[in-house]
């Protein structure tokens, strides 16, 4: 046989997957649409799986793997497939088995005493938020697909979020990981330990790697005490440099407490109303907008005041033209929609061409400015949608067609270029392509124009060394 050997293999492969896990839990397109663990969230990537083979414990994994490895199967380690690289979906050869995680969605323990719980890789991060409450803790992480999301692909996209000026992103949650090897071995990392220092920290090499070097069970992490007081104020300013020297503002009077910073440019404060039906509670449209949120464990009197004392300062230097303080949850809630939803309004306004970036803080306002007029040059009327966690030197640099000139489709066909105009200035300023998403397929190619040959040989000499077989996550980061 000439095919794939898990082609020639396939009905014992499928069988056996079946004996490991049972029949209910291998799912393929002769029996049920797969569509929904095949495709991206972007509809940029449309794969084919041999099938979707779903594990109840860390042993079936373990067998599943075992099993793979033997046959030469590929395997692409899926969570909740809510990546935006193209990393959980497989290509279109029909020969990559999607091993999906979502039945391991077990809270193993809450150690409060310790401040750390333990989950399994399928569990919603929502839900672990909400787990975390439950026992007046706080898990961090926060971000827009959390009701959908599972912390198995958190940690392998070493995802960001809002908090991440405060907290950190994902990678600085964990303690210790239980993971299967690509050999089926299982490793039993799970330590709730803060300073443990015996040699290689080798849980850091499975954050970020994108199910690539072996598919993460389970997690150690971190939890925090509860914040008592919560401010949420929203903002409008000029330009992007008074962003900035907000920020710094802001840092300097609030310290700590200030745990999200986020910039939205006018045009995605136009689209959410728009699309979505949000209203700005603004008196006029600025250039730019910010969200920031406050967090304290004093009564909440005092952080409101703190907070008002320090926007007042900034309004009286200039930073700042206007606010909008929450006076409670439920306002809140709808200063955090007009953040939240603007992912939703552009997808409603037509496709765009999305870039997850990172640039030093103090760069920028420059950043924005050579970006846009690159691309203006390039493309007149273009409409970039600039947002993100200013905090932490992340934006979400989208960037719509000028109205009138493109269809979708013609529009799309422009993503090599807009990319080489975009990722051309981040590297001008030395940032990263990727902040919070992680490369997938996505931008497999385009990291070799980033990274140094020195940097990819020690990537792939750590691929090879975990999985000489090259069957875990194939053609995904490298």
């Amino acid at each position: 046989c000439q095919r794939p050997m898990s082609n020639c293999l396939m009905p014992d492969l499928l069988e056996n997957l079946r004996n490991i896990v049972g029949a209910p839990y291998v799912l393929t397109a002769a029996l049920t649409d797969l569509s929904a663990y095949a495709n991206d969230q972007r509809r940029k990537y449309y794969g084919k799986p041999l099938a979707v083979v779903k594990p109840g414990s860390p042993e079936e994994v373990a067998a599943i793997v075992k099993l793979c490895a033997q046959t030469r199967t590929p395997i692409v380690p899926q969570a909740g497939n809510t990546s935006l690289c193209g990393a959980s979906v497989p290509d279109g050869s029909g020969t990559q088995l999607i091993l999906n995680v979502s039945r391991l969605n077990t809270v193993r323990e809450m150690d409060v005493l310790n401040n750390t719980m333990t989950v399994e890789a399928g569990c919603i991060l929502q839900n672990l938020q909400q787990a975390a409450d439950a026992v007046d803790r706080l898990f961090p992480v926060s971000l827009g697909a959390e009701g959908s999301c599972q912390i198995g692909g958190n940690l392998s996209t070493n995802a960001g979020g809002v908090n991440v000026l405060r907290y950190g992103n994902t990678r600085e949650m964990v303690l210790g990981l239980e993971v299967v090897l690509p050999s089926g071995e299982i490793w039993h990392g799970l330590r709730g330990l803060r300073k443990d220092n015996t040699g290689y920290d080798l849980k850091q090499l499975f954050v970020g790697a994108e199910g690539t070097l072996g598919i993460i069970t389970a997690a150690t992490l971190k939890l925090f005490p509860k914040p008592k007081a919560v401010q949420v104020a929203f903002t409008g300013l000029n330009t992007t440099r008074d962003v900035l020297q907000f920020l710094t503002h802001m840092k300097s009077t609030m310290g700590e407490r200030l745990t999200a910073f986020e910039m939205i440019s006018a045009f995605g404060i136009d689209l959410v109303e728009k699309q979505m039906g949000h209203r700005s509670p603004l008196s006029q449209r600025y250039p730019w907008q910010v969200l920031l949120e406050m967090a304290d464990s004093s009564h909440a009197q005092v952080l409101a005041t703190e907070m008002e004392e320090a926007l007042g300062s900034a309004m009286e230097a200039g930073l700042i033209l206007d606010a909008a303080i929450a006076k409670n949850e439920t306002e809140s809630g709808k200063l955090w929609a007009l953040r939240e939803n603007i992912t939703e309004a552009q997808a409603r306004e037509g496709r765009n061409i999305k870039h997850d970036v990172s640039i030093p803080i103090s760069k920028i306002a420059d950043f924005v400015d050579v970006a846009d007029a690159a691309l203006e040059a390039a493309y007149p009327g273009v409409r970039p949608v600039n947002f993100g966690h200013v905090g932490d030197g992340n934006l979400h640099y989208n960037v719509a067609h000028p109205e009138g000139k493109f269809t979708e489709a013609e529009w799309m066909a422009q993503w090599d270029t807009v990319n080489d105009i975009v990722h051309g200035v981040v590297r001008q300023f030395n940032g990263s392509i990727s902040a919070e998403h992680g490369i997938g397929q996505l931008k497999r190619e385009e990291i070799k124009h980033y990274k140094s040959a020195l940097e990819l040989q020690m990537m792939r000499l750590v691929k090879d060394a975990f999985d000489p077989l090259g069957i875990m996550n194939p053609g995904k980061v490298l």
